[in-house]
Order: structure tokens, then C-alpha cells, then sequence
């Protein structure tokens, strides 16, 4: 493979992966469709705040409604990335169900900073893959901060696809974590299906 073919490789992949299934072009839902979502991820967060139940029941309510409204099968080929064409159907449907854990478990216990505060819907924008809805964490002892969620029906369903906590991009983060550990593993795909499920 030449320098020139990977350069092209990799400005694909930051311009939104092609070739591994994540959200590319307008996406057919509406503006009011990405805010009701969020609307309902937030109403979901914020009742999860107001229960007061235990912190380890807390993080368990966070990881089901990140498990309610991601797009998981989108995030898990995303954070694949050129893996994911190689990967059998087999494979991918074993990764996806592995991921679909661990990023509810990893999310989850992220979305337990907002213990103790609210989120609230700044508004909604059109991005080149989807709808960017802005919300504010607004915590006590803390400075607000932005979370962004970008919703798309690329799957069929209005769902999200990424989210960005403080500048934090899901998204690439994955990517970055999935790639390390694969290497890590000199490839082995099953073997990173097998990591991913205890993590």
C-alpha cells in the first residue's frame, strides 16, 4: 500500500468512515425528531438524579439509557473502523453485542458527574451526518459544561450516534481505544471480542 493511498485512507476515514458503516450525508430526520430524542435522554438523566437511589444503582440506570438510545451497531463499526470489513458476520455481530456493554458500562459511569445537578436542552443544529442537539450539565460546585449528542435514523430508527462531554469525542475515542487494544492483540480480532466483554 503507498503513502498516498493510506493519506487517502485515512482522510476518508476522518471525513466519516465509508467504507465502515458510520453516519454520512443529511440524515432524513427532523430537527424536532433529534430534539425529542434528547428531550427523552434528558428526562430519562435528570429522573435518574432526582430517584435517590444508591450510586451503584445510578450508574446501572445511566448504562440502560445509553443502551436504550444509542445507535450501537453505527458506534461499534465506527470504532472497528477498516476492521470492520474484514470482520466476518459472525465476528461483527459478536463485537457489536460486546461493545454494546461495555460503552453502556463506560458511558454510564461517566453520566454519574451529573449526580447532583440537571441537564438542560440548549438547542438543535444540522451537521453534515445527522443533528447536533446541545444540552448544559449544570452541576453543583462545578462550572457548566456542554454535552452534545448527534442524532441521525441512519439505522431506520432516530437515534444517537455520538456524543461529546466537555469537548470529549466519543466517537474518535473509541476508535482509538478499540484500534490500541486490537494491536495490542496483533489483530486478533476475536481476541479484542473476548477483552471488550470483561472490560
Amino acid at each position: 500500500m503507498s503513502f498516498d493511498y493510506r493519506r487517502r485512507e485515512i482522510l476518508a476515514l476522518a471525513m466519516g468512515a465509508l467504507a465502515t458503516g458510520a453516519p454520512v450525508g443529511a440524515a432524513a430526520q427532523s430537527a424536532a425528531q433529534a430534539r425529542a430524542l434528547v428531550d427523552r435522554i434528558v428526562a430519562d438523566i435528570n429522573a435518574v438524579i432526582a430517584s435517590g437511589k444508591s450510586e451503584a444503582a445510578m450508574i446501572r440506570d445511566f448504562e440502560g439509557i445509553f443502551d436504550r438510545y444509542a445507535d450501537v451497531p453505527i458506534i461499534a463499526r465506527y470504532a472497528l473502523g477498516v476492521e470492520a470489513r474484514r470482520a466476518s458476520a459472525d465476528q461483527l455481530r459478536r463485537f457489536t453485542e460486546a461493545f454494546r456493554g461495555y460503552i453502556a458500562r463506560r458511558y454510564g459511569r461517566r453520566f454519574r458527574e451529573f449526580i447532583g445537578g440537571r441537564v438542560e436542552v440548549q438547542g438543535e443544529r444540522e451537521i453534515p451526518r445527522g443533528i447536533q442537539v446541545e444540552t448544559l450539565a449544570i452541576l453543583q460546585g462545578q462550572s457548566p459544561f456542554r454535552v452534545d449528542f448527534h442524532v441521525s435514523d441512519a439505522s431506520g430508527k432516530v437515534l444517537f450516534f455520538n456524543v461529546i462531554i466537555e469537548g470529549i469525542d466519543m466517537l474518535l475515542s473509541e476508535r482509538t481505544e478499540m484500534g490500541a487494544m486490537l494491536d495490542a492483540r496483533r489483530g486478533d480480532l476475536d481476541a479484542l471480542i473476548d477483552a471488550v466483554k470483561e472490560i
